[in-house]
């Protein structure tokens, strides 16, 4: 014999959102003769009690015993094998339900888990470093980049310069510290210093980094990062035209150096290329802008982990228009998204709001086009969707969700708004931050 208990949850607003159902079996003895009527009587033992007092949470209960079949769990199996696999906003819906489940929401312990399972350990471990000192509160810290309320622009002021000025670098986040690379300088003179902020000083200020190796000058080339600690750099325009060359800075290094790595089969040479890391091994490369302002489509995989690393190029029967200046970012360990740029539709070359994705996990990776306003039949995501955009910024943020800021739009102007995308597997949602600051 089965029977099946129902917990609701409440939101905040007292409307039901989930249902929690617990089955159980047990033993029974019947007649296997002919019966007139069902061996076991049909009635509805549990009900539902509004509240004990004036305010939430809510109460569960059995009309017999007066505690319904959820609260006969343990707090350890409570926490462990089913608040700690919720996300953020369902342990919080979960919590509204009763006094005990309220209590046990509260605990750090558990919000620990739930940001671990719902973020990755690599995103909570640096989270846990970048606090130091100061503690750690799991419970805000869910909250806070769950609903972003907490968001606020803040001018840091730094010492240090980066000298002489310059445009077109590229420059990436490595644990606490921005580094910055190359870069074109005056009457398109392209460059190759290194510059190193570390935010977790108590003084910041920009470094040059004296390298024992340097790597070519370069402008329109990307970074991205490798292994947690160091930086693959590729492509750009250099002194004698564009690159295809990859190299590898480690940050941990006495003595950092750009380190070549000799790849065989390697893309065409470009520049306003995107690219991104997966697994933090393996570097991939998109689009760009090859020789007589050619726009590219092909993606390239490079193990940058093996003996002999060769390029692999994502053979697909579909692949995104043609385009430079775009984003690529991993979410979700192995997926990727790319979005805007300045893409090809026919004989123009139009700004871009599109979003494709591509799953790596899959045997055969397919670019999958998700939504957007430029290809034929395209649709609007719900919510605000950003204007068409060239030379963003992107950043992934936990839980599968991305901000995107600035870039080119329309009439030359730069972007000042962030928005955020949610919900990418599901029902893509756009979302402009009113940001302070």
């Amino acid at each position: 014999m089965t029977s099946l208990c129902l917990t609701p949850i409440f939101g905040d607003d007292g409307i039901m959102t989930h249902i929690i159902g617990i089955q159980s079996f047990r033993e029974v003895k019947l007649e296997l003769g002919p019966l007139p009527s069902p061996p076991w009587k049909v009635s509805s033992c549990y009900q539902f009690v509004g509240t004990l007092d004036d305010s939430y949470p809510h109460e569960c209960m059995n009309s017999e015993d007066g505690l319904c079949c959820l609260l006969r769990l343990s707090d350890e199996v409570l926490v462990l094998n089913i608040l700690a696999l919720l996300p953020p906003r369902d342990v919080v819906s979960f919590g509204m339900t009763c006094k005990r489940l309220y209590k046990l929401s509260k605990s750090e312990n558990l919000w620990k888990l739930v940001c671990q399972n719902s973020w990755g350990s690599e995103t909570t471990n640096l989270l846990e470093s970048i606090q130091g000192s100061m503690g750690q509160d799991w419970g805000r810290l869910a909250r806070e980049l769950t609903t972003l309320e907490a968001s606020v622009w803040k001018k840091r002021t730094v010492g240090g310069a980066i000298e002489p000025s310059r445009c077109n670098f590229s420059a990436y986040v490595v644990g606490t510290k921005v580094v910055l690379f190359g870069g074109e300088g005056v009457n398109m003179q392209p460059m190759n210093d290194t510059f190193v902020l570390d935010l977790s000083a108590s003084h910041p200020e920009w470094q040059h980094v004296q390298v024992s190796s340097p790597a070519p000058s370069q402008w329109g080339h990307t970074l991205s990062c490798l292994n947690g600690s160091s930086l693959v750099l590729f492509g750009g325009c250099g002194k004698e035209g564009l690159l295809n060359d990859v190299f590898v800075l480690n940050l941990d290094e006495p003595s950092p150096c750009w380190r070549e790595v000799i790849s065989a089969a390697p893309p065409l040479p470009r520049s306003w290329h995107s690219s991104c890391t997966v697994d933090g091994t393996t570097l991939v490369v998109s689009g760009g802008c090859a020789d007589s302002g050619v726009l590219l489509s092909d993606t390239f995989l490079l193990d940058l982990m093996t003996d002999k690393p060769m390029w692999r190029e994502v053979t697909v029967t579909y692949r995104p228009p043609c385009r430079l200046g775009h984003s690529l970012f991993v979410y979700g360990k192995r997926k990727i998204l790319m979005f805007g740029g300045l893409a090809k539709s026919g004989p123009l070359k139009l700004r871009s709001s599109d979003i494709y994705k591509i799953d790596q996990n899959k045997k055969e990776p397919k670019w999958r086009y998700v939504t957007g306003s430029s290809m034929p039949g395209g649709s609007t995501p719900g919510g605000r969707s950003p204007p068409p955009r060239l030379d963003h910024v992107d950043i992934a943020l936990p839980g599968g969700r991305v901000l995107v800021f600035g870039g080119s739009i329309a009439g030359m102007h730069s972007a000042s708004e962030i928005f955020l995308l949610d919900r990418i597997e599901e029902n893509p949602t756009w979302r402009m931050l009113d940001v302070a600051g």
